[in-house]
């Protein structure tokens, strides 16, 4: 395992927690909800210049999978009704029909 590198401590409060909560209240109220798209543009950008726009492909099968695996392909046949029958209305009402 000496191959490894080890990741830095992280700093601040587990994600998810009221604490972290917290803080993401005091930072949007600093810096508006706007903020949280520039840094995540910015993150995203990063990551894609260090491992490849291939990652996302991969991080998206693998959390693909995972979902297939814990809750059935019965759940991808029920969201796409869902997603099926919520474009069949925005188009009804873009048409005027």
């Amino acid at each position: 395992m000496a191959d490894e590198q080890e990741k830095p401590a992280r700093r601040g409060p587990k994600a998810g927690t009221p604490e972290a909560q917290k803080g993401g209240q005091s930072v949007k109220a600093k810096y508006g909800s706007a903020f949280f798209s520039v840094i995540g543009r910015k993150g995203g950008a990063t990551v894609r210049d260090s491992r490849g726009s291939d990652y996302y492909a991969a991080i998206g099968r693998k959390g693909g999978e995972t979902t297939k695996r814990t809750r059935g392909v019965e759940h991808y046949a029920r969201i796409g009704k869902i997603g099926g029958s919520a474009r069949k209305s925005h188009s009804d009402s873009t048409t005027g029909e």
